[in-house]
């Protein structure tokens, strides 16, 4: 087995295509609707796997309202993606004004991590390994 996409639910498919090519640095795979299912979708390319973006339509094929739910202190669920230089990210997080939800923290010598969220209040975690 190997993992092909990890599916995130949107409320704006181009808003949230922005952040994630211009913000994030994901390239864009395809964005489709698919009227016969009532929802549009994008993928985004990530080492080792996909991001799905996903918006649901209405009978009409417009966007139905979404109301995020609200992070618990589990901060789960959330996706996670590796960096190799996690200042540098939360350099880009202040300048690009990307909410921090929680960090950084740090194991000493084993691994640093940070939370944060999309514009749809979707939990991204960012880990750098330390022996990687």
């Amino acid at each position: 087995m190997k993992l092909d996409h990890v599916a995130l639910r949107v409320s704006n498919m181009e808003r949230a295509i922005r952040f994630y090519q211009e913000k994030i640095g994901l390239p864009l795979m395809f964005d489709q609707t698919d009227e016969t299912h009532h929802e549009r979708f994008a993928f985004l390319r990530i080492e080792g796997g996909n991001l799905e973006l996903l918006q649901v339509l209405d009978e009409h094929n417009q966007p139905l309202p979404y109301a995020p739910p609200a992070p618990d202190a589990s901060n789960c669920p959330h996706v996670a993606l590796g960096t190799d230089d996690l200042d540098a990210l939360l350099a880009l997080c202040a300048r690009e004004e990307i909410p921090i939800l929680k960090g950084p923290l740090e194991i000493p010598g084993q691994v640093r991590w940070v939370y944060m969220l999309d514009p749809d209040r979707n939990i991204l975690e960012f880990v750098q390994w330390m022996n990687a």
